[in-house]
């Protein structure tokens, strides 16, 4: 099926998300949507749903006009979505799931017609390789084969044009390779296939042609043929980027963060963190893979006074850390939360107020209850100056700038003081290869000043780049800590999915008990 979107434009208050946008996708090819974060991707393919009505242009099917009001209108005219958070039902079975809204029955009284649905299921599963089990309960699966069960589900309802947004945020390098391998079956048999992504090795490996986004209109369509990672990341941020971080050898120091034998339960009290210990030293780099749901958050935060742990030990410069927030800020520990808006700003706070979150009590901010506004100013001016924050005001809600500059803001806080130790949780999600590149700048440069530094990342390409040394932690435990030059994408991914090379395969998780936490999240 050829799907058109022509001449696209799409306004919100204040803001054009797309600006006559033009997109072509062939039947039976992958089409890939890059762009910098609030480029206007998932506006476009909200439009292409149903879920927005496009304010000028028209949608193509088949050179058919078509209009959608809802999300069931695009169903029917063949156009399927797998989000990145999954919609699935934990407690159901496979089977259950995919037939969730399009039920079939059978018999006078209507009952459901599970055996007519499974062997359905099976028969999509056999011919596009995607090898699942149809009685498995969904809470069960690892999150590859959850996101089976999703690409299931569109084929169920006969999706001729599937949109996959941000597919391997959650995947190891062996589930993304098994993700590629469906794409390329469901395009051998005639599916189109928009897909969504920031990873720029993927597009490359895996598309048939590229489409970027920038600033609401495309900026430009090409191939993998004709393109390499640099132009591509030019044409999505509009100059020259630098993608390999350029840092020199560390030079490690004393012991600054100690782990020991340390347990941590999450929300429903399971052990995420399972006797962990981990050191990092001064002027180093550990960074922390795995997939995410395995204990990272929890650790990040027993680390940072967030969360308590229920035994072992975290020592700062061999002294015990202290069990608050701020205790752990004055002890010299610099915290880049996992969520930025959740954890690390105060949407409707101005810059110039976030900049001193974390200090706003102290000297020069403030001398008792009163605080010192020209302080504040003051520092937000130069602050905002030396991290390159584009804003309109330091007095702008920082709830109104871009992630990029959001996450400049958290990092300008947190670097611009003495500090002993960097903890950063996904310090680049959400971001654009612009903004990364900047980060990780930044990082490298507190590392090379004597700062330790424990980065935890799903993004591999990042855990390779920055890390001197790379743990990989699964169920809650370190299971190995590789150099940079031992930690290629097979044996990383092996070691996320609880498997150690030397075993030869990845232990099979379908029908055993995920992590704890390990359903996708945001990255």
């Amino acid at each position: 099926m050829k799907l058109e979107l022509r001449g696209i434009t799409k306004r919100f208050p204040g803001v054009v998300a797309n600006r006559d946008v033009d997109l072509i996708v062939q039947a039976g090819e992958i089409h890939a949507l890059l762009g910098e974060n609030g480029a206007g991707k998932s506006t476009l393919m909200n439009v292409l749903y149903g879920l927005y009505r496009p304010d000028d242009g028209e949608i193509l099917i088949d050179d058919r006009v078509v209009a959608f009001d809802g999300p069931g209108d695009a169903i029917d005219a063949g156009i399927g979505m797998v989000h990145q958070h999954f919609m699935l039902v934990p407690v159901f079975t496979v089977t259950e799931n995919v037939m969730l809204g399009v039920e079939t029955t059978r018999g006078p009284l209507g009952q459901l017609d599970r055996r007519a649905a499974r062997e359905r299921i099976v028969e999509i599963s056999e011919r596009h390789g995607l090898h699942i089990d149809p009685d498995a309960t969904v809470e069960d699966l690892p999150v590859g084969v959850r996101q089976r069960v999703e690409i299931i589900k569109t084929l169920y309802r006969q999706s001729n044009v599937l949109i996959l947004d941000e597919p391997s945020a959650v995947l190891t390098p062996q589930e993304t390779e098994d993700l590629f391998a469906v794409m390329r079956s469901l395009v051998a048999t005639g599916t189109s296939i928009v897909f969504i992504t920031h990873k720029l090795n993927e597009v490359l490996e895996v598309a048939d042609r590229i489409t970027v986004l920038r600033r609401g209109t495309v900026a430009g369509t090409t191939t993998p043929a004709e393109a390499n990672r640099e132009e591509l990341a030019a044409m999505m941020v509009g100059r020259d980027v630098q993608l390999v971080v350029d840092r020199t050898p560390a030079q490690p120091g004393e012991p600054i963060l100690e782990v020991r034998d340390l347990v941590v339960r999450d929300e429903r009290g399971h052990n995420a963190v399972n006797h962990l210990d981990l050191t990092v030293r001064a002027g180093e780099i550990l960074a922390i893979a795995g997939v995410q749901g395995n204990g990272q958050s929890e650790l990040v935060e027993a680390i940072t006074g967030l969360r308590e742990p229920d035994a072992g030990d975290v020592l700062l410069a061999g002294q015990p850390l202290a069990d608050t927030p701020r205790d752990v800020f004055e002890a010299g520990v610099a915290h880049v939360p996992e969520d930025r808006m959740e954890d690390g700003l105060i949407a409707d706070f101005t810059v110039a107020d976030n900049l001193v979150l974390n200090s706003y009590w102290q000297p020069p901010f403030a001398s008792g209850l009163r605080l010192h506004g020209e302080a504040i100013v003051s520092n937000a001016e130069t602050l905002v100056g030396e991290y390159d924050i584009r804003t309109p005001s330091i007095f702008n809600p920082v709830g109104n700038l871009s992630g990029g500059n959001q996450q400049k803001v958290i990092a300008a806080r947190e670097f611009s003081r003495p500090i002993k130790l960097i903890v950063a949780a996904q310090p680049t999600r959400g971001l654009d290869v612009g903004s990364i590149e900047y980060i990780h700048r930044r990082i490298v440069a507190k590392r090379d000043e004597g700062a330790a530094v424990l980065i935890v990342s799903s993004e591999l390409d990042e855990v390779v780049a920055l890390g001197d040394r790379i743990a990989v932690m699964y169920r809650g435990r370190i299971v190995d800590t590789l150099s940079p030059e031992e930690a290629t994408p097979e044996r990383l991914g092996l070691l996320m999915g609880g498997a150690h090379p030397e075993d030869g395969e990845p232990v099979d998780l379908v029908g055993t008990a995920p992590a704890a936490g390990s359903e996708p999240s945001d990255g």
